[in-house]
């Protein structure tokens, strides 16, 4: 795939249609999608195949189709707006998730949903039609808080294989993900179903940066070149549980005394000398937690992050060494997930850096240090991100928010990068 240069577009059809993007209708768009789930706190609790996510997806397969675009699934759930172009071939791509976090924002995944639908209508407006068709797609389950793990949708759809391990997936009240696939079947019946992996020409999604690099530079869209790698890791620590008061230092075997030694060496590797690099110890949990007891357990986590495959091998030689007999306690190292690094074609992160640039010239190269769909999707097709800025780096929060003109005008962005691809005609 050979994308034509976006500025071989400047002053005509890419014009009109960045021109056609409506904010207030965009604004709209995010305020209806968030009705659903919506609280009292502004938040979005809006959980994988729940009855408010079922709604969700009801009320954007409407608001598709009075667009005009026909509408799609397959086995995962994932839902397509397609909007036809000159030839039948292989789609153009956007779109992102709608489901929240428990605590979750109206714009994580949702907004990379309302502006590709928003890029549809602005094409609409403009009259403009493209060689290529266009979709929106909606990813099934990628925060992965109802069932894990997270961006099932993705990965079921360059992976089908997964599907039976994922169907097996179940809630906290013991609900499967097979059997919430059957509510979508039953509900969404009359809409017709495809085959997974079917081929896409490209895949580009826009979202919130959920974090704070793009307000400190001051940059309005974010150009993201890549995914950082990801590997969990769960220690476990076998002391013995002793009397508080009556066991002197010497003869305890304290599962915490080590854990904490751990946990302090494995944060000296982030002092600031890497800073890509991305260490947090998310859970500590102590066997027995009694106050006037020495611990006889504790179980840690590390959840670590690296764009460089490299990096990440010689962090985990280093937590691997710390297996067997530290300070007299019996130490047990898993990795218990593992993604590598995703990194975007030049080819495609040219696309999306021209058309930010045409919309905001201060914006930035960045990589994503969360997990998105387009992990997964940069193994199925030229794939690319593009952010927009949060407000006080805020995300996984009610109060998760992006200044209205950013959405624009990522919205924008996005619309010239996918005309960019999909190649308009008129």
């Amino acid at each position: 795939m050979n994308p034509r240069p976006i500025d071989h577009f400047v002053g005509s059809p890419v014009d009109r249609a960045a021109a056609a993007v409506s904010p207030p209708r965009l604004q709209r768009l995010i305020a209806s999608l968030a009705s659903f789930g919506g609280d009292k706190s502004g938040g979005v609790n809006r959980q994988a195949l729940t009855p408010d996510d079922i709604r969700a997806r009801a009320y954007l397969i409407g608001y598709a189709q009075e667009l005009g675009c026909s509408v799609l699934r397959d086995d995962a759930a994932n839902l397509f707006f397609r909007r036809p172009g000159g030839k039948d071939g292989s789609p153009v791509v956007t779109g992102s998730h709608i489901d929240t976090q428990p605590t979750g924002g109206r714009l994580d995944g949702a907004y990379g949903v309302c502006a590709g639908l928003e890029t549809i209508a602005a094409l609409n407006d403009a009259g403009i039609s493209t060689a290529h068709p266009i979709e929106v797609a909606v990813w099934t389950n990628e925060e992965g808080c109802r069932f894990a793990p997270g961006s099932m949708g993705s990965a079921a759809f360059v992976q089908a294989d997964r599907m039976q391990e994922f169907a097996a997936s179940k809630d906290d009240k013991g609900r499967s993900f097979a059997e919430e696939l059957e509510v979508v079947d039953s509900t969404f019946f009359d809409v017709p179903k495809r085959a997974m992996s079917v081929p896409f020409r490209a895949f580009v999604e826009a979202h919130i940066e959920q974090g704070p690099i793009l307000e400190l530079a001051g940059a309005k869209l974010g150009i993201v070149t890549g995914i950082q790698g990801v590997r969990w890791f769960r220690f476990t620590v076998v002391g013995r549980s002793s009397h508080a008061g009556t066991t002197p230092f010497e003869a305890r075997l304290d599962a915490v005394r080590c854990a904490a030694d751990l946990v302090i060496q494995a944060y000296a590797q982030s002092d600031g000398s890497d800073p890509q690099l991305r260490l947090t110890v998310g859970r500590f949990n102590v066997d027995p937690g009694a106050v006037n007891t020495v611990a006889a357990g504790v179980e840690f986590t590390i959840d670590l992050r690296h764009p460089n495959d490299e990096r990440l091998d010689s962090l985990e030689t280093l937590f691997r060494s710390w297996s067997g007999s530290h300070q007299g306690c019996d130490v047990r190292v898993e990795r218990i997930m593992s993604n590598p690094p995703t990194h975007f074609p030049r080819e495609m992160v040219h696309v999306v850096r021209t058309a930010a640039r045409t919309c905001d010239s201060h914006a930035i190269e960045m990589l994503s240090g969360a997990f998105h769909d387009s992990m997964y999707l940069a193994r199925h097709c030229p794939t690319a991100m593009l952010f927009v800025p949060s407000i006080g780096g805020l995300s996984h929060h009610p109060a998760e928010d992006t200044n209205p003109e950013d959405l624009a005008i990522g919205a924008r962005a996005l619309t010239r990068a996918l005309l960019a691809l999909s190649e308009p005609i008129s």
